[in-house]
């Protein structure tokens, strides 16, 4: 991809550093001629275990909280990118402690830009989820609310001066706290495999689609834009019966019903973002609504184009089947060095 180029000699940061994503965007650029990737986050002991791993000079670790303002402008001068990814994921923590959600992922996130807006941060990009769309828990609340925050100061920016946008995709295989290592975790410890309910469906993507993703729009989007990706989806049955056979298990199924704040189905695109949403491929473009609060021209005015697409769900997308899913899963490296062990057990 031209986006090494993009990066050369420049400084990126990422909040939320030492989760997956971060570790998925270092193990893509490490090798490229990137200046230099700044880990921001809360969390020293998994910062020591990345310095550790990864033993790399060009990583610099900042200690902070996007909640709290002055740790971010230590970390962000001299910055010419940042990914903005710091989060509280969990959907059942986030509903018992939703202000916890709001500290972090709506005031955070707008720190962080306005942080970016003061150093004169070239291009940022939020990291949003499906959950954000329709949302019905606490988690999905807060990731609505980002977007609008982000989308909101995109308008009173210069584009020029600071390019702000986002991402919005599904589940990330194996990323912490997601379900398949939980079901790798219970085969390995012989416990039955817990389901909420076999016919939940999700977006499904690796790690490093999420990374192209991020990257794709950072090529291609414009001020206010949010990107998504035409992500396939599976059901949680299928997902658990894949991990299953992949390790040969004969591990009991058990369903437990869903959790707190969870959907049968997530959705993408909303029917109100279909009706602009803009088909680049493999991915949808929703562009910022652009008008001010003189609403009275465009009320006159109104719209008529209509797009065939209602809306994009977990439900319409391609569906994986068996197969399918097990040749994702399989595809992993998560997967592939679990496989390893379990094999060479013994």
């Amino acid at each position: 991809m031209g986006d090494n180029n993009m990066f050369k000699d420049k400084t990126l940061l990422i909040t939320g550093g030492t989760g997956s994503f971060g570790n998925a965007v270092l193990n893509r650029f490490l090798d490229t001629d990137i200046r230099e990737i700044r880990i921001f986050s809360r969390d020293e002991k998994k910062q020591d275990e990345m310095r550790h791993i990864y033993d790399n000079g060009k990583i610099k670790y900042y200690i902070g909280d996007v909640r709290d303002p002055g740790s971010i402008r230590n970390a962000i001068f001299g910055v010419d990118y940042v990914f903005q990814a710091a989060a509280l994921k969990q959907v059942p923590s986030c509903e018992f402690f939703p202000i916890e959600a709001v500290k972090t992922n709506i005031l955070g996130t707008d720190n962080v830009l306005t942080a970016c807006i003061d150093e004169g941060v070239k291009k940022v990009i939020c990291l949003s989820t499906d959950k954000a769309a329709y949302p019905v828990n606490a988690m999905g609340t807060s990731k609505a609310m980002m977007e609008k925050v982000f989308v909101a100061k995109a308008r009173t920016v210069d584009p020029g001066r600071t390019l702000i946008c986002g991402t919005r995709y599904g589940n990330v295989l194996c990323s912490r706290g997601s379900v398949v290592p939980l079901f790798v975790e219970q085969i390995k410890a012989g416990k039955p495999m817990t389901v909420t309910d076999p016919a939940m469906t999700r977006f499904i993507m690796s790690l490093e689609e999420a990374v192209e993703l991020v990257l794709f729009a950072f090529n291609n989007a414009e001020s206010g834009d949010i990107m998504v990706q035409k992500a396939p989806a599976t059901t949680i049955g299928i997902l658990a019966q894949a991990v299953k056979e992949l390790f040969e298990a004969d591990n009991e199924v058990k369903i437990i019903g869903i959790r707190h704040g969870e959907k049968m189905y997530e959705t993408l695109l909303t029917r109100e973002e279909c009706d602009h949403a803009i088909d680049m491929g493999s991915f949808f473009r929703v562009p910022a609504d652009k008008r001010d609060l003189n609403y009275d021209k465009y009320f006159v005015e109104g719209r008529i184009r209509k797009t065939e697409l209602s809306e994009f769900n977990s439900e319409n997308a391609y569906r994986l089947n068996l197969e399918e899913t097990k040749s994702k899963l399989s595809s992993l490296k998560y997967i592939q060095d679990e496989l390893d062990m379990w094999r060479n057990r013994t």
